[in-house]
């Protein structure tokens, strides 16, 4: 959040600082890019913010019964944490899958308790514990 905020200001500077020349297309072309960089910045800046309205409503205590957000899943395929796709995350050096509740995994595992299959892709998930 910090860089988009960062990216933001620069390409706005950026902006108000380029000065009109002889040549009106280099200014007018200068502009669009400042432009376009604001409007990246800004929509990565978006969704930050909506990841991070995500994570804070995930409760800290789950039920440990059965698989919803905010649970770490330990199977015999990985391990996963059902939050927000964030890639991989190491942990005491084991590593675990940040993953989104709506993606095809995550769907298939919520609801599932301990001992509960499921298979994704033709590969056979086993949940061995729910954290």
């Amino acid at each position: 959040m910090d860089a988009a905020e960062l990216g933001i200001k620069e390409a706005q500077q950026a902006s108000k600082d380029d000065t009109k020349s002889s040549a009106g297309d280099k200014y007018e072309t200068g502009c669009e890019m400042a432009q376009q960089e604001t409007n990246r910045n800004m929509a990565q800046l978006t969704e930050a913010n909506k990841l991070k309205i995500a994570l804070n409503l995930i409760t800290t205590q789950p039920t440990l019964k059965k698989v919803e957000t905010g649970s770490v899943v330990i199977t015999n395929n990985g391990n996963f944490y059902i939050a927000i796709s964030a890639g991989t995350l190491l942990v005491d050096g084991k590593a675990y899958f940040a993953i989104s509740p709506a993606s095809p995994i995550g769907f298939k595992m919520k609801g599932l308790k301990v001992g509960d299959m499921f298979d994704l892709n033709g590969k056979d998930y086993k949940i061995d514990s729910i954290l």
